[in-house]
């Protein structure tokens, strides 16, 4: 327990797995937690003076119990022993192996092969925040550099597993689940610099395009710093690093990024756009398609080449056919790369590599010999693999274990020493079955046996009915009930023999495979680079699967400033319909001429908010390379996406839904250009009616008059801002349209030109279950107030229907109310009604009419 304590003081906000002989042990409040998230039994054992709890499990289970407290966003210690105990006199030497928390995980059942698994650092400095992010499984490596809204836009699209950072930084990470104070000396711009040229092997960081990002480089250094404390010093996978430049991908926010959700739905049953194009054969794929939606590209050029490959795929189906086919044949090439580097991959592991590169080079035969040369150029530049891929099929055996403990790794003819022992390994039953036919025929002993156990190894067994045949030269060493077992000289000696073989056997097979594995390193690079190649062709593959499958058209891009898509729809929610319906697609155009803001109106549940989402949809996946939902379009390129969709109140920052509107808003008016896009929702809805109406009017007067002229969709129930048309020449009015029937309203769900004058509210809410007496009263009410809309202010009306507990006194009554009974007493078939149903209608006419 002093050999634990002294280690745990070291690792105090680490759960410490402490190996004792077969078994990791916890001890204290590590073992109250670990008891708890594996649910194993927690015990108490008296240790000296301290009666401790204490939690365990078998040693051969780490890989079974380890991911489940890294999941639970815990840092595990894991302490080995260092020495054999069967050489060691008192305590064994311990210590930590391996630090393993959620940002440097390596465990298969930890990682989700769909998605990356990072740990970012975040430095603070004098005038901007640096940040890095790494992917220790594949070796991804980007650095950022920008102010708090770059950090927090950082996060809600890479989605860190765990974040690192020193104490000065003010940044509340509360979208993190698993946090680290890291001490300053790690946030070192000299220290970051002297690492990071070492581990690339290089004078300096330009090449990498970098150098001027300071404050990056020092995150970058800080995540280097904490491999080293958490044991990870292979790390030779990590082969380059990449600036992540905002300028370079459409600017979305946070809210943006989740309102349009992208990648992540903050709804549990949510779909999101990333489920809808997602239909990639590889984990590199899924991992790029990942990244491709929240580093949106705005370089025509680059959209231009994308767009290309997804034609030539679209055109020729039967070659996607065969190379979709093989890609879903292939094992994640990047994390295997990494599991070389750290030595953590299996045999096993090792010839799935081996497979997967002989299908890369199918693979790369495929894009040589189209005629596309935006295809047949992705693999010129990576250096062939060929002879390595060879090396470790003629190195491993056909079927290798999981383990190199189990044996049978290495292919007979690589090693004559490895070949002559097992000669002997092997030969070792026939030797013992001549033996055995020897003695029996020496001594006369016909129920004489050869066998072996871990306590004595190999031994003859004599039945006690010819034990007096026994030689005198065999030494006896176990008397059974109805046996005696005894050794000989030259059994020992066998056995020596055979034991040591196994042994070398082992140390060779083990020296073997790394000596591969060192080989493989020296080519990690191009295993990396083939990797990346296979990923851009996976997914823009699929780009052009998916709009096949789903009738998506090319979509055409250009440097001008108009947006016009015909006949438009919502990628997501024409997927979601019930079979044999169809999504209504709408038209949209905007330019900076006449037609820069549109002003949509319309019923509740008519499809404002779908149309809104729909348009950054369409413009996000053109801008992707992917073939988009609609008929046509024609897009000038989007530099800027801004959405305020929806409610949402941040209670625990003492913010109420006005509150979060508002800053969502200013960040959208401080931040526009001229090739935003801009998508409002309701905008001004959570205060009062003249406030909001206030509001949304001089928010869109603003973007009316800036010299900027930003596109903008702008949602509304405020029906008064119809007016803004008549004097602001570049707004425009729609609405979403529905067809009245006696009882019910149809959503037609297309827009169309003019102002809507009606937001059918309570229609929604009798669709939605409302009891049948609250929508009768809301219907009565909105009567009052209509029929008084031009006699009196809002205030008065309010005050009109409030008085007596919102029931209408006999004297009160207009016309609406009286109509509305006598419309229900002539609606009624009295010939059909019993005397109690008629008692109960009396009642609520009475009721309508107060007391």
């Amino acid at each position: 327990m002093k050999q634990y304590n002294q280690i745990k003081a070291k690792y105090p906000d680490a759960m410490l797995l402490f190996r004792v002989g077969d078994f990791y042990e916890t001890f204290g409040e590590d073992a109250v937690r670990c008891s708890r998230i594996l649910d194993i039994v927690l015990t108490k054992r008296a240790n000296g003076s301290d009666n401790s709890a204490l939690a365990g499990f078998p040693h051969h289970s780490l890989n079974t119990y380890l991911p489940k407290l890294v999941k639970a966003g815990l840092r595990v210690a894991i302490c080995d022993q260092l020495e054999d105990p069967k050489t060691v006199k008192g305590i064994v030497k311990r210590g930590v192996t391996e630090l393993v928390t959620p940002g440097v995980a390596l465990q298969d059942e930890v990682l989700s092969s769909k998605s990356n698994n990072f740990l970012m650092a975040v430095h603070q400095g004098d005038k901007s925040f640096g940040v890095a992010l790494l992917d220790v499984s594949t070796g991804e490596f980007l650095v950022s550099e920008g102010q708090e809204d770059q950090v927090a836009k950082i996060i809600q699209s890479f989605r860190p597993s765990e974040v690192i950072y020193q104490k000065r930084v003010k940044y509340n990470f509360s979208d993190v689940k698993s946090k680290f104070l890291l001490d300053d000396w790690a946030f070192q711009y000299d220290f970051a610099v002297d690492k990071l040229t070492t581990l690339f092997r290089t004078k300096n960081l330009k090449g990498f395009g970098i150098e001027d990002l300071k404050e990056g480089v020092i995150s970058a250094g800080a995540i280097l710093a904490y491999l080293d404390d958490t044991h990870h010093f292979d790390i030779q996978h990590i082969t380059s690093i990449q600036r992540l430049n905002q300028e370079s991908f459409v600017w979305m926010d946070p809210f943006t990024i989740r309102n349009l959700e992208l990648v992540y739905s903050p709804h549990p049953k949510g779909v999101t756009l990333l489920n809808i194009l997602d239909d990639t054969k590889t984990p590199m794929g899924a991992r790029l398609l990942n990244r491709w939606m929240v580093m949106v590209l705005k370089d025509l050029k680059t959209i231009q080449r994308r767009q290309i490959i997804v034609e030539y795929f679209h055109q020729f189906a039967d070659i996607r056919y065969d190379l979709r086919e093989k890609l879903g044949q292939l094992t994640d090439l990047e994390r295997l790369a990494g599991k070389v580097s750290t030595g953590k991959i299996t045999p096993r592991q090792l010839l799935q590599l081996a497979q997967s590169l002989k299908l890369s080079e199918e693979i790369k035969t495929i894009s040589e010999q189209s005629n596309i040369k935006e295809v047949a150029d992705l693999f010129t530049r990576i250096e062939p693999i060929e002879s390595l891929t060879q090396k470790i099929f003629d190195t491993l055996s056909d079927e290798p274990p999981h383990q190199i403990v189990k044996g049978n790794v290495i292919r007979e003819g690589v090693s004559e020493e490895l070949d002559n022992l097992r000669k002997i390994q092997f030969s070792g039953k026939d030797f013992l079955d001549q033996m055995c036919q020897r003695e029996t025929e020496r001594t006369g002993i016909s129920s004489l046996k050869i066998a072996f156990n871990n306590v004595f190894g190999y031994y003859i067994e004599v039945r006690n009915t010819h034990k007096d045949k026994v030689p005198e030269e065999w030494i006896r060493k176990q008397t059974l009930v109805n046996a005696e077992r005894y050794i000989t000289e030259e059994l020992k000696e066998y056995e020596t023999q055979i034991l040591g073989a196994e042994e070398k056997i082992l140390a060779i097979e083990n020296q073997l495979f790394i000596d591969l594995l060192q080989e493989i390193i020296t080519k990690l690079l191009p295993i990396q680079q083939t990797a990346k190649a296979i990923a851009f062709l996976d997914v823009l593959s699929t780009f052009a699967e998916i709009a096949e499958k789903n009738n998506y058209t090319k979509p055409v891009l250009n440097e001008g400033f108009e947006l016009n898509i015909k006949e438009g729809r919502h990628a997501v929610i024409e997927q979601q319909l019930p079979i044999g319906e169809q999504y209504v697609s709408n038209n949209v155009e905007l330019n900076s001429e006449n037609q820069q803001i549109i002003m949509i109106t319309g019923p509740n549940m008519s499809g404002k908010s779908a149309l809104l989402r729909q348009t950054a949809l369409i413009v996000l996946m053109a801008q992707m390379g992917s073939f988009v939902p609609a008929q046509a379009a024609e897009l000038g390129i989007i530099d800027k996406v801004f959405t305020r969709v929806g409610a949402s109140d941040n209670i625990s920052s003492g913010e109420s839904t006005f509150m979060v509107e508002m800053n969502e808003t200013a960040s959208i008016l401080n931040n526009i250009s001229e090739r935003s896009l801009i998508l409002l929702d309701e905008i001004g809805r959570g205060t009062s009616t003249y406030d909001g109406i206030s509001i949304a009017w001089a928010i869109a007067e603003f973007l009316h008059q800036s010299a900027l002229k930003p596109k903008t969709l702008f949602a509304t129930h405020y029906h008064e801002l119809n007016e803004m048309s008549k004097s602001m020449e570049r707004i425009k009015n729609f609405n979403v349209s529905i067809k009245e029937t006696k009882d019910t309203i149809l959503f037609l769900r297309k827009l169309i030109p003019g102002g809507s004058e009606h937001s059918f509210g309570i229609h929604v809410a009798k669709m939605a279950g409302m009891p049948k007496r609250v929508v009768d009263r809301a219907n009565d009410v909105l009567k009052v107030l209509e029929a008084s809309k031009t006699e009196e202010g809002i205030s008065n009306k309010t005050e009109k229907i409030t008085q007596d507990n919102m029931q209408l006194s006999f004297f009160q009554l207009d016309d609406p109310i009286l109509e509305s009974i006598r419309e229900e007493i002539m609606n009624t078939d009295i010939n059909t009604l019993t005397p109690v149903e008629a008692l109960m209608k009396l009642n609520e006419i009475k009721k309508k009419l107060g007391k």
